[in-house]
């Protein structure tokens, strides 16, 4: 094992232009690798654990369970309810998404319920929101834009037990 070198306070501003730019250039690991550093030096540095949820949410694929509680593990250090709120439906969102993009037989179903948690984030996000910032509104937007644009995505089906009533 290697030990990590520690990065100065000083650079922490210039460090999360860097996870930006590697979030935008389609690099997660490695914008995500820039969060811990900056994390490491400053832990409740609030921009580096946003970018670190967003990093961690950018690698979803078809099977995101480890992310998504890695994510989740970050989300829980965000101070602001609203933005435990926002970034919560981030999260549900793109577990969505990537569910669908999997193919896997059933994957409307999940993918139908964590929207439907991401929109339930939103609208709780949405009663918190700063004046100006309608961002959870767009978000719920997208996700019911989603959900009506595709009929595999809907509620799974239940499987209960019927009483057989004899005539």
């Amino acid at each position: 094992m290697f030990e990590l070198k520690k990065i100065r306070a000083a650079a922490i501003p210039r460090s999360i232009e860097k996870a930006e730019r590697y979030r935008l250039i389609n690099d997660p690991r490695a914008a995500e690798s820039i969060c811990h550093d900056i994390l490491a030096t400053d832990p409740s540095n609030q921009r580096a654990l946003h970018d670190l949820v967003l990093s961690l949410t950018d690698q979803f694929s078809g099977e995101s369970a480890e992310l998504a509680k890695r994510a989740h593990e970050a989300l829980a250090k965000v101070t602001s309810a609203y933005e435990r709120a926002y970034y919560g439906g981030v999260i549900a969102e793109r577990r969505a998404t990537a569910k669908i993009a999997s193919g896997v037989p059933g994957a409307g179903f999940i993918a139908y319920e964590w929207l439907r948690e991401a929109m339930e984030q939103y609208e709780a996000a949405e009663k918190l929101r700063p004046e100006g910032n309608d961002d959870a509104l767009l978000r719920w937007n997208c996700c019911a834009r989603l959900i009506d644009a595709r009929t595999d995505l809907r509620p799974g089906p239940t499987h209960r037990a019927e009483a057989v009533i004899g005539e």
